[in-house]
Formats: C-alpha cells, sequence, structure tokens
C-alpha cells in the first residue's frame, strides 16, 4: 500500500511538473501581458443613464452586452456585425462607446461619429471630420460636438454646421488643446458649459517659445520638424482662458492677473452656468489663487481660496459641484500634508473641511443624485491599494470597497450602485456589484491565466529610508526554481520621480512581465519606491525639492544595502535600469555612486535638467537663476569622470518629452573624458519605445544586462 501511493505522489509530482513546463517568452513578457494574459474583466463597463442597467463588450470585442442591478445574467444587445451592417460601417470593436441616453450610444470610426439606437435597431451618421480634425469633445446634452483643426477650435452643431470659434493665421495661437504640457491635471483644453450655453477652452501663445529641431528620417534628404519646447529658465507659453457665447458668437478672454506666463489651470463651471472656476497658479509654482470669473463679460470676481508653500503648490483637479442646483462646491488641496477634500462656497466661505485623512484622496468618482454624497478613490493606510470611499457633506466617511487591493469603480446615475472591478497579489480580477447597503456579489472572477506557465513570484516588504525612519516599500521578483542556498545576481528597475508608484497591490504587485521572464533567466529583480515618489503625501513627495537626485539614491542605496543582507544575492553582480527619470536615476547612481552597481541601461534620461521643460522641471529644481547649486549638483555631465561600470544609454531620437540633447550631451561629455559608453537610438520614436519594436528594446536592455553582469 506505501508503495502505491509513493508511486501515486511521483506520478502527481511528474503531472505538475508538466503542467507547468510552459515558457513565458520574452516577447510573451513585452506584448502579452495585457493581452494573452490579460486578466477576464468586464470590459468597457458603463452604467446606462438614469437606469439600473449597464453594458459592457465580450472579451472579443463583437458583442455587446446588457447586465442589470437585479438579475446577474446578461443578454446581448447588439454585435459588432449588426452594428456596422446598421451603420454601413467597418468598427473593429466596441472600444470609445458611450451612452447618449437610456437607448442610444454613440461610437467613432476614426473621422466617422455615429449614434445607435439599441432599442430599434437603427443607426445613423451624426458627423464626418477632416483628417485635420482633434480633440472632438461632446457637450453635456451629446448633441454638439467641438473640435480642432490646427491651431484653431470649431464646433458642429446638432444641424452639422461647421463654426469657427477661432480664426487666428498664427500659428503659434493655439487654442482648445492641452497646455502647460499637461501638467497640472490637464488632458484637455475644451469645456461645455452645463447647458451647453457656452464653450470655454484654453488657449495658448507660443510665439516666443524657442523651437526645438526633431529629425524625420523617413523623407529623402531628412526634413526638420520644429516643436515649441520651452526649457527651464526660458520664455514660455503665454496662456488665456476664452468663453465663447453660443447666442452671441462672441468670445471674452481671461488673462493671468500677475505675470502673462503665469498659468490658468483646472477650470470649471459653477452649475448655473453663470460663472468658470480657474486656479491661477504662478510660474513659480507656490502661490496658487482659485479665481471665479464672469462667464458673459470674463471679469474677475473673487478669490475663493489661495495657498503658498515654499516646496510647490500643484492644483490637479477642477472645483467639484456635487449638487446640480447649488454653486458649492468641492476643492482638493494638500495644504494638511495630505491631498483632502474641502467644501467652499462660490462666495469663499469654507463650509468644512470634509476629509482628514492621513492618506491621499486621488479622484472623485460621482456623487448620489441628491448631492449630498460624494465617491472618491484614495490609497487608505496601506498606500499600495487604491480603495473607494463615499463621504457626505457633514464629513461623514465611508469606505466602499471591502478588498484590498487596486480597485476601479463606476457609480450609478442614481450613486445607489458601485461596480467594482479589483485585483490584488493573489486575484487576477475579480468584478463586483454593490449595493447601496454595501452589500456585494460576484458578477466575474477570473482564472489564474499564468497557471501552467514556469512563472516567480513576488514579496512586497518595507524597508527604512536613508532618515532611518521613513518606511519604503519594496518589490522582490525570484524565479520559479529559486534556491535560497545559491547566490543570484540582481537587476534593480527603478523610476524614483514624483506622480509614479512602482509597487501596487495588484496583480503582479504593479510588475512589467519581462521582470518574471528575467527572473527565469537566474535572476533577481528588485524595486524600491524611494521618498520622491507618489502616493505618501506632501512631505514625502517634496523633499526632493531643488535637489534632484540626492535623496532619490540614498533611498535606493539603502535598497541595495537590504539587498545585500540577503544570503542569496550576489552583491557583486547588481545591475540597474530605469526609462525617463529613472534613466535620470540610472546614470546618476552610475556616475555619483560609481562602485555599487556593475552594468546599468538608461532609457531617455533627463542628463542636465536645464534641457528640459518649464512646468515639470521648475517645480522640482526652480530655475537655474534661483538654484544653480541645485542644477549643478544634479547635473549627470558634472560626474563622468568617475564612470566604472558599463552602461548603455537608449533615446528616441523623436523624443519630444525628455528631447535628445540631454543624452548627446552626456555622450559628448564621456567622449572629452575619454571614457567609452555605449550608446542606441531608435529612430522615429518618441519618448516610449512602443509597438513591437518594444521586443527589440528589452531584449537589447536585458542582453546587455547579461552579458556584462557576469
Amino acid at each position: 500500500m506505501n508503495q502505491f501511493y509513493v508511486l501515486l505522489l511521483s506520478c502527481l509530482t511528474a503531472l505538475i511538473s508538466f503542467g507547468q513546463s510552459k515558457k513565458i517568452t520574452l516577447e510573451d513578457g513585452v506584448l502579452q501581458q495585457n493581452r494573452q494574459f490579460r486578466a477576464d474583466k468586464l470590459l468597457g463597463f458603463q452604467w446606462i443613464p438614469n437606469t439600473n442597467n449597464y453594458s459592457y463588450f465580450t472579451d472579443s470585442g463583437k458583442k455587446l452586452m446588457l447586465g442589470n442591478t437585479s438579475n446577474s445574467n446578461a443578454t446581448e444587445l447588439v454585435t459588432l456585425a449588426d452594428l456596422n451592417k446598421s451603420l454601413s460601417s467597418d468598427l473593429k470593436t466596441f472600444f470609445g462607446l458611450e451612452w447618449k441616453d437610456v437607448n442610444t450610444i454613440l461610437i467613432a470610426n476614426g473621422i466617422k461619429f455615429y449614434q445607435y439606437n439599441v432599442n430599434n435597431k437603427s443607426g445613423k451618421l451624426v458627423a464626418t471630420f477632416s483628417d485635420l480634425a482633434e480633440n472632438q469633445t461632446y457637450d453635456g446634452a451629446k448633441e454638439n460636438i467641438a473640435f480642432t483643426e490646427n491651431n484653431n477650435l470649431y464646433y458642429l452643431d446638432n444641424n452639422q454646421q461647421k463654426i469657427a470659434v477661432t480664426n487666428d493665421t498664427n500659428q503659434a495661437i493655439v487654442s482648445g488643446q492641452f497646455f502647460a504640457r499637461s501638467e497640472f491635471g490637464i488632458t484637455g483644453g475644451i469645456f461645455w458649459s452645463p447647458k451647453s450655453k457656452y464653450l470655454a477652452f484654453y488657449q495658448k501663445d507660443q510665439s516666443e517659445v524657442a523651437d526645438y529641431p526633431i529629425l524625420d528620417i523617413n523623407e529623402t534628404p531628412g526634413k526638420l520638424e520644429n516643436i515649441k519646447y520651452p526649457m527651464i529658465g526660458q520664455k514660455s507659453e503665454k496662456p488665456s482662458v476664452g468663453i465663447y457665447n453660443l447666442a452671441s458668437k462672441k468670445t471674452v478672454y481671461i488673462k493671468p492677473s500677475g505675470n502673462s506666463d503665469d498659468y490658468l489651470t483646472n477650470l470649471s463651471w459653477t452649475p448655473d452656468e453663470k460663472f468658470v472656476l480657474i486656479a491661477e497658479l504662478n510660474r513659480g509654482q507656490n502661490d496658487m489663487s482659485l479665481n471665479v470669473y464672469d462667464a458673459q463679460t470674463g471679469a474677475f470676481i473673487r478669490t475663493v481660496t489661495s495657498e503658498k508653500n515654499s516646496n510647490w503648490v500643484e492644483p490637479e483637479h477642477a472645483a467639484y459641484f456635487p449638487n446640480p442646483k447649488s454653486n458649492n462646491f468641492v476643492w482638493f488641496s494638500e495644504k494638511d500634508g495630505f491631498q483632502n477634500l474641502y467644501y467652499y462656497s462660490i462666495e469663499g466661505k469654507l463650509i468644512r473641511q470634509l476629509s482628514h485623512n492621513k492618506f491621499p484622496a486621488r479622484e472623485i468618482l460621482a456623487n448620489n443624485a441628491a448631492g449630498t454624497e460624494i465617491y472618491f478613490t484614495a490609497t487608505g493606510e496601506n498606500p499600495t491599494n487604491m480603495l473607494a470611499y463615499k463621504i457626505d457633506l457633514a464629513g461623514k466617511q465611508t469606505l466602499i470597497t471591502k478588498d484590498s487591493g487596486t480597485h476601479s469603480v463606476a457609480v450609478s446615475t442614481d450613486g445607489n450602485w458601485f461596480f467594482d472591478e479589483y485585483s490584488n497579489h493573489d486575484i487576477p480580477s475579480r468584478s463586483l456589484l454593490y449595493d447601496k447597503k454595501l452589500k456585494a456579489k460576484i458578477l466575474l472572477e477570473s482564472k489564474n491565466k499564468y497557471e501552467g506557465y514556469q512563472i516567480g513570484t513576488s514579496e512586497i516588504k518595507t524597508i527604512k529610508a536613508a532618515d532611518g525612519t521613513t518606511d519604503l516599500y519594496t518589490r522582490l521578483i525570484k524565479p520559479s526554481n529559486f534556491d535560497p542556498n545559491k547566490k543570484y545576481p540582481v537587476l534593480v528597475y527603478v523610476y524614483g520621480g514624483p506622480h509614479a508608484q512602482m509597487i501596487t497591490n495588484s496583480y503582479l504587485d504593479g510588475a512589467n512581465l519581462w521582470m518574471y521572464w528575467m527572473a527565469e533567466q537566474g535572476y533577481l529583480v528588485f524595486t524600491v519606491d524611494n521618498r520622491g515618489s507618489d502616493n505618501r503625501g506632501f512631505a514625502f513627495e517634496s523633499i526632493i525639492h531643488g535637489r534632484l537626485g540626492v535623496h532619490e539614491i540614498d533611498d535606493q542605496l539603502k535598497g541595495v544595502d537590504y539587498l545585500k543582507s540577503l544570503p542569496y544575492v550576489d552583491g557583486n553582480r547588481l545591475a540597474l535600469h530605469g526609462w525617463s527619470f529613472g534613466g535620470f536615476m540610472t546614470t546618476s547612481i552610475m556616475l555619483r555612486k560609481p562602485d555599487v552597481f556593475k552594468v546599468g541601461v538608461a532609457g531617455g534620461p533627463v542628463t542636465d535638467w536645464k534641457y528640459y521643460e518649464v512646468m515639470y522641471g521648475e517645480r522640482y529644481m526652480d530655475t537655474p537663476t534661483e538654484n544653480q547649486k541645485g542644477f549643478d549638483e544634479a547635473s549627470t555631465l558634472n560626474y563622468v569622470k568617475d564612470l566604472k561600470g558599463k552602461l548603455l544609454l537608449i533615446h528616441g531620437t523623436s523624443d519630444d518629452v525628455v528631447v535628445m540633447q540631454n543624452n548627446l550631451m552626456l555622450v559628448k561629455k564621456f567622449v572629452e573624458a575619454g571614457k567609452q559608453v555605449d550608446f542606441f537610438a531608435y529612430p522615429m520614436h518618441k519618448h516610449n519605445v512602443i509597438g513591437k519594436d518594444r521586443v527589440h528594446l528589452m531584449t537589447k536592455v536585458l542582453n546587455y544586462i547579461i552579458e556584462n553582469n557576469k
């Protein structure tokens, strides 16, 4: 009998081993994390307006499904084939769909915009735009569509008439597009008023901004394409806000009350359409005023609230109006150390601070129909989470999401239902439906798409920062055949800059799948979120002000100390890789701490902050005139003689975020110092190498590390 069980156990072990024999290729690791290995989700989930119904499309994107809160069994609304037949179109997916009303969906196919009635199964072409049209934005009623062509702003009314809002022949005056290089939470430049009587828009005058040349090698001979790139301390954009009256066809303009290159950001409309609120921020980004303006005249009315800080003030959210019958609003502020919610009257009275959390609120999701409760996301006490809360206007706060993890929540129109889709360290994806009493039912739970593959494990821990008191989160990925008695080389993946968090309580813990591939090559892959990174509050982030690369490097070296304390780490075979701010960190550490890492690969690095743009750069470093010592300290160009390890520098030749001048100046300094480094350019790629070429990129990066870290 014992021999039988031994034989059975042996067979089971062999079967399990065979079942896990599939290997993830590097190409899989780069391209398939969100394709082949994507967890099952209710893709494109949307609440249908003013109902308890919702829609989503199947994984193949070929069927639009209808669900109801009282019934978990979804039914088919329309197939993509039937939709295309009705519209005489060739849509490839339902992605981008939005609901106009209870029966009508809106969907675009390139320059053609359609609407389709799911009740009577009929559709029509709503608008056809020129190839130059961009930034199409519906008004609240989904009738008028504003859009840009080149530098001007237009809209199509519900009779398909194209109406020009601006008509500037000077190409440097740009209307209806993002400005300030998408800082301050800016994602677009078109703002319809609630009842569509007005169209507000951002306008930027780039006349004095320097041209930066980008080489297009696809023409013969090569051609220079100039972009406007305002570098730190130099001439910047001059912003204004236009308010166009659809009835009178007249526009009034609001300009900064201070210097002409101060920032006008976070525009919002009051529900009664009488006023717009704009956060005006000085160019030094340490003095902000939230101002109210008359929508008809553009006249300044009052400052509702103001804020100053010697490091920076960074408004990222427009005023939020929970009640359509009231001009009282909610404002985000970090003034108590964490981003919390404050309730103001339009007259400038602070009614109350709503939230008093020692963790940051991130986004307002919605409000209930009565306008008495607001739903928002926040990390909660564990900063690797992203949770959903509700809070009433008296400040009573309730956690909606009951499980730890990274949650995405959609609120029904009446605020009585919450769709929650989340993952965490153990759960690939789970889709839930909460009622107003926060009782949940599961709609979908994904299987583990990595089952049967050789894939390692990830450990999340904390270590102390260089200050000896602050906790930093770490992630260590080990191979599937990890042996604690062996000595492993380590790849440290670094970002380290503000507005980014590498380690999250999500499936794979925020890691890229290629990191797990690298682990299967016999590596440990390690990351630490140092001080200066996101979701830890103002003090944690703002310590970097004026001295980029100092505290961040100190904390990364604490990560190295932790690695070297592990008996299975080969402390003589450490490699470092990062992109963008992570490229800055990689070059900085390789040059300023040359004895730590044997090999480094830096992609798209800032090498001297004087070559970076105004909006981001001046927030964190001020200007060279104000902070020359800080710029000199941070410049990697000043440390080239100290390089000891192998270093590969990579850059996209069309990078319009971190311009290639950064990397070429560093290479020039290495040449002058007689130091050998490796350099690789990705022609015509911008700041990130995307698409199939990204496989080439990661093959180059990881092969370089493996070959030079022996």
